[in-house]
């Protein structure tokens, strides 16, 4: 039996029970400390997780592959900025790319073409330049690019 005061009871941990207490124990659980730490939570992750996800590390593994030797005199085919079309050095017809390539790979259909371009030239100009290899009977074409190291 507590003192009262002021209609609060005092030493409400240390006070025994009697039967003309009237606080009623409350058997709810305060969930907002929960939900405040699970939204943050919740921020962390979403703010952590595409950082996580922008470096992979992969190990790849070891080419036991012999390396492939070089042509002596490889067939470049370039396509200017101006679409035209060079075999060698020599800038020629589009029409005449087919026969053109038969004398420079003297007839070898299963000769490596290498195929460069300028960067001005648009995707569609380059695929029109690879359809025209393949109808010639080109099947193999290489696309080269700078080295940058």
């Amino acid at each position: 039996m507590g003192v009262k005061l002021g209609g609060v009871r005092a030493g409400i941990a240390g006070r025994s029970r009697g039967a003309d207490d009237d606080l009623v124990e409350a058997h709810e659980i305060n969930v907002t400390p929960f939900i405040d730490v699970m939204l943050v939570l919740l921020i962390i992750f979403m703010v952590a997780a595409p950082l996580a996800t922008v470096d992979l590390g992969v190990d790849l593994p070891a080419s036991t592959a012999e390396q492939q030797p070089r042509p002596d005199k490889p067939v470049f085919v370039t396509v200017k900025p101006d679409l035209s079309v060079a075999v060698g050095e020599d800038i020629i017809p589009r029409d005449a790319l087919a026969a053109t390539l038969d004398s420079a790979t003297k007839g070898q259909k299963d000769e490596r073409i290498y195929l460069r371009a300028d960067k001005a030239v648009s995707y569609g100009d380059l695929m029109e330049v690879m359809n025209l290899l393949r109808n010639a009977g080109y099947l193999k074409i290489a696309l080269v690019g700078l080295d940058r190291s």
